[in-house]
């Protein structure tokens, strides 16, 4: 299947081959072509360049893009997309002057997800989750991370990645799956950590390791959730067993969990909404991705992740959106990248960076996802007819996608 698409208003992320992401300054640059076309090869991009140099082939499908825009599909790094039911009666006593730590504390919260998924049939969780799934498809979103740690079981943790595995298995989007056992102690464990993080250790990583269900760990490193030296002990257990770290970290308080997943090769922090001068100075000469969730922010009315603080220090950053029942439940990445430049001020080329090729690193996809790269999935949303790309975040209420294609199939 050939697919060619012409008259592309503006043709945006257009990377060569080899870069994986954007650091500091870099992430003000966002490379883009004018008057444009892209072919798509089946699920890949084969080629793209100006109009004038537009190839003459026979092709199955053409697309007349005039005044309309390209870009990548979105690389949603941080998902909990997979959950039973909703919050929605903590969201109204958030409303009525409750703390997220008071809703934990009386068995709301994560455990509240917790019990929900445990009384959940896996066909039932299965539905549930695919039509959100389906939902942030639509939204231009082409790849995601999806977490488990509403289980907080053997039983309960395994359902939710094979939950994971048949989404990736029956869908066109890249999934990646995370091992978030670690998200909250279970209540029958709260005065015994050591005996929950060793049902983790000896129960459920060799298992999950042994059916190949995850790709990363992550833990909630946190007052109150998991320590420093836990979170650690975790890593360490999960990078045994071939998982990558992806932490929670300085979503409330900063207690040197940075540091901690830096010197553990983390793949990723997340969170960041708190974050002092050594927490960015243990991020500099790392691999380590810097992840914000400002819908997270939005929602809770905590802090947002200091954007301007971390890129200046010539830092990367990612976006993602956190969807998940509690804290964030949107999984879209338009408003996102929007809250981003509102409330973060980040300028529209790093917001757009953040959502595509840095979201890619943060899943470990930027050899394949993220830009316009000949070689990369064609993963791409086509506008509806805008004056320029800065009009995404700024019309931030409005629908502004005409079509989304994975993989080379548009979606429905």
């Amino acid at each position: 299947m050939k697919i060619l698409i012409i008259n592309i208003k503006e043709l945006i992320q257009v990377r060569e081959n080899g870069i994986l992401k954007v650091s500091g300054a870099e992430m003000k640059e966002l490379p883009t072509i004018k008057n444009a076309y892209l072919l798509i090869e089946n699920n890949i991009i084969s080629d793209y360049g100006d109009m004038k140099n537009c190839p003459t082939i026979s092709v199955d499908s053409t697309i007349d893009a005039t005044g309309k825009m390209v870009l990548p599909t979105w690389c949603d790094s941080h998902t909990h997309i997979v959950y039973a039911g909703n919050r929605e009666q903590e969201f109204v006593d958030r409303i009525n002057g409750m703390t997220y730590d008071e809703i934990a504390n009386r068995g709301g919260g994560i455990l509240n997800s917790a019990k929900k998924l445990n009384e959940t049939s896996e066909e039932e969780l299965y539905n549930q989750s695919k039509k959100r799934l389906e939902e942030v498809m639509k939204m231009g979103t082409g790849a995601v991370e999806i977490k488990s740690g509403y289980g907080l079981s053997v039983q309960g943790e395994f359902k939710m990645l094979k939950v994971i595995q048949k989404l990736k298995a029956n869908y066109p989007i890249e999934i990646k799956a995370t091992f978030l056992g670690a998200h909250a102690f279970p209540s029958e464990f709260k005065e015994n950590h050591q005996g929950y993080i060793d049902i983790l250790i000896n129960e459920m990583l060799p298992a999950i390791a042994n059916e190949n269900l995850a790709d990363f760990i992550d833990v909630f490193c946190e007052s109150g959730y998991f320590s420093v030296s836990e979170t650690e002990q975790i890593m360490k257990a999960g990078n045994k067993f071939g998982l990558v770290s992806k932490i929670h970290v300085n979503q409330f308080n900063a207690i040197g969990g940075v540091k901690a997943a830096v010197n553990n090769k983390a793949l990723s922090v997340d969170h960041l909404e708190i974050m002092n001068h050594d927490d960015i100075e243990v991020l500099k000469n790392s691999d380590t991705m810097p992840v914000a969730l400002p819908s997270c922010s939005y929602f809770l009315g905590i802090p947002y992740t200091p954007a301007r603080s971390i890129i200046e220090a010539g830092l990367p950053l990612a976006l993602a959106t956190d969807f998940n029942p509690g804290s964030s439940p949107s999984g879209n990445m338009n408003f996102v990248v929007a809250t981003a430049c509102i409330k973060m001020k980040m300028t529209p080329e790093e917001a757009i960076n953040a959502a595509t090729i840095n979201g890619a690193y943060a899943m470990d996809i930027s050899k394949t996802h993220g830009s316009i790269t000949v070689g990369k999935k064609a993963n791409i949303i086509i506008t509806k007819p805008i004056n320029s790309i800065y009009e995404l975040p700024y019309a931030f209420g409005s629908n502004l996608i005409d079509s989304v294609f994975i993989e080379g199939t548009i979606v429905k």
